[in-house]
């Protein structure tokens, strides 16, 4: 019998991620990657499909695995000697439902590993314009992997489509996130109080933090992968939720406006790696009422 190796202490756990990856862009795997990496997390990179940009530039070719060859590559990670150096997962956008079963299993093996490990899963299945994947594969989100979820980190539309209620208002979005499912809720461009801006909810243990920054209009993609991932890298670390969800809103705040300001069509991680690892960027942190505080 083969003795899985003990991780080096004076290396961060691993993190799998799970998602789309482009030939050119910041988006999926690209930008989560880039930012796990850069704060110095080994990454197990796994693409669910590939494409040579983001959809939103332009009709591409859309590569999607075999299921059969999907299922069999998750089936070699989860007996892999080194499973037990993974100290998460996070998951995005996936290419068919199928993968949401080997996604699973794949979270499973790794808790059997390390019961330590976090699952984050961030449900990529729309936004402002509606959904932009299949039926079949929001079921499959919302029935295979949110209830296994420790960290849930949906938009504010992916929120209401997976509660199967809009979002009216804030206290709509908090008793949703507080029902849905995982300990963890992170909700994205939440309308915020503060006029001409927008902001992170962060529903967890009975209370909700918000995270407010200057709404920045005609934003590129790839800014709810980087926020999954700078938060995750952030909890790995040990830093409080409070603190955690202010450092990883005001990375990526920081580095849209310097994007937006370049002109550039996706976010420029690569020039920006210092506003992952030391934030700058001014964030309004407040506590807002959650239903538990109102009984």
């Amino acid at each position: 019998m083969t003795t899985a190796p003990r991780r080096n202490p004076d290396i961060q756990p691993s993190v799998i991620v799970i998602s789309s990856h482009v030939v050119r862009g910041s988006v999926g795997n690209r930008a989560a990657v880039f930012a796990l990496e850069t704060l110095g997390f080994p990454v197990w990179a796994l693409p669910t499909v590939i494409l040579p940009w983001h959809p939103g530039h332009s009709r591409a070719t859309r590569i999607v695995p075999p299921a059969e060859d999907f299922a069999s590559l998750v089936d070699d990670l989860c007996g892999a000697p080194w499973l037990g150096e993974v100290g998460a997962v996070l998951s995005g956008y996936l290419g068919n439902a199928r993968q949401a079963d080997d996604v699973a299993r794949l979270v499973g093996a790794v808790r059997r590993a390390n019961p330590q490990a976090i699952y984050m899963c961030d449900p990529v299945i729309g936004d402002t314009g509606g959904l932009y994947v299949a039926e079949d594969i929001v079921s499959a989100i919302g029935t295979k992997l949110i209830p296994i979820a420790d960290i849930a980190t949906p938009n504010v539309h992916e929120l209401a489509c997976l509660a199967g209620a809009p979002m009216a208002d804030t206290g709509s979005i908090i008793a949703a996130a507080e029902t849905l499912g995982p300990a963890r809720v992170l909700v994205t461009s939440v309308p915020a109080m503060m006029s001409g801006s927008t902001g992170n909810l962060l529903v967890s243990g009975g209370q909700s933090l918000m995270a407010e920054h200057r709404l920045i209009p005609n934003a590129p993609n790839g800014l709810g992968d980087l926020m999954a991932a700078t938060l995750l890298a952030r909890l790995l670390e040990g830093v409080a939720e409070e603190k955690a969800l202010q450092m990883a809103t005001g990375t990526v705040f920081e580095i849209l406006a310097r994007t937006a300001r370049r002109g550039a069509d996706e976010l420029t991680l690569e020039t920006d790696a210092q506003s992952l690892r030391t934030p700058m960027a001014m964030v309004n942190m407040r506590r807002v009422r959650s239903m538990a505080d109102r009984k």
